[in-house]
């Protein structure tokens, strides 16, 4: 049998986030909340035979990272925010591919809706 990649996630889900990010007047006034769901795929095997953290990716270390990192930001469209979001995920945490969620409950509450959002996927080539 050959060499199989193999690939674990972590996952974030529901994590929430306060952003300025909006097209409209009123989004720009002040912060809103996001949801975001993140899997963070990786080779685990080192992990699980080490049974040590500094061997796989840190929850409390991705969640830092991405508050650090949203509150920083004044983007108009998720879909940017969720762009470079991606980016920093697979540059800090080495992840070989990272599939995001991100929504406005603010935007789908006025709109009627569950959700509005947008989920993006990022792998490393």
């Amino acid at each position: 049998m050959g060499d199989v990649e193999v690939l674990d996630e972590i996952v974030i889900e529901g994590l929430g986030l306060s952003a300025l990010i909006g097209v409209y007047a009123h989004e720009r006034e002040a912060t809103q909340p996001l949801l975001l769901d993140l899997a963070l795929a990786f080779d685990p095997r080192p992990a699980a035979r080490s049974d040590a953290l500094v061997d796989t990716v840190d929850y409390a270390e991705v969640v830092a990272a991405l508050r650090a990192f949203v509150a920083g930001r004044d983007d108009q469209l998720l879909e940017k925010l969720a762009e470079e979001l991606s980016a920093m995920l697979l540059a800090r945490f080495g992840a070989r591919r990272v599939r995001l969620h991100l929504r406005k409950p603010r935007a789908a509450a006025a709109l009627g809706c569950a959700a509005v959002g947008v989920r993006v996927e990022r792998q490393q080539l």
